[in-house]
């Protein structure tokens, strides 16, 4: 047997990579244990779709962003109630060949729901939604009279 050397430093190393804590813990505020197991119960290959948003404030009101690649606009539906905003869409799967041959099969297929509230002062007759290149953009303005008024402050 080979003798084998071991050298011991005195001085700690550092880590190569700090881990991104913030990106570790959305992923697990993300996670439904429930969804790993849903392949097993469904028998259709229709689950639940991943509709993921974005969602921002500007001066003028709030933009909704959201990444649905392959749905069509026939198959969204956008819904604003008070002032509860709920988007919805399905994506159906490709139909099969019995003589096709899938190594892999990633691409999801479902439905998806999302619900928003929305805070006071909105315009709810001046909604606007695009759908462009996959991605779907709400523009939900906010009333002139809900603008930020700057107050100036004087002195004596």
């Amino acid at each position: 047997m080979a003798d084998l050397a071991v050298k011991k430093t005195s001085r700690p190393t550092a880590p190569t990579a700090t881990p991104d804590l913030f990106r570790a813990f959305r992923d697990l505020m993300r996670w439904d244990p429930f969804r790993e197991v849903a392949p097993l119960a469904v028998t259709d290959h229709m689950t639940e779709l991943d509709a993921p948003f974005e969602v921002k404030e500007t001066k003028e009101g709030y933009v909704f962003k959201a990444d649905v690649p392959g749905i069509k606009e026939n198959d969204m539906s956008i819904n604003l109630t008070d002032s509860r905003l709920t988007v919805s869409g399905k994506r159906e799967e490709e139909k099969k060949q019995e003589s096709d041959t899938y190594f892999s099969m990633e691409r999801s297929y479902g439905t998806f729901v999302r619900s928003f509230t929305l805070p006071e002062g909105i315009d709810a007759d001046k909604v606007s939604a695009n759908l462009k290149d996959g991605v779907l953009t709400i523009s939900v303005p906010k009333k002139p009279g809900t603008q930020p008024k700057q107050i100036s402050v004087k002195t004596g």
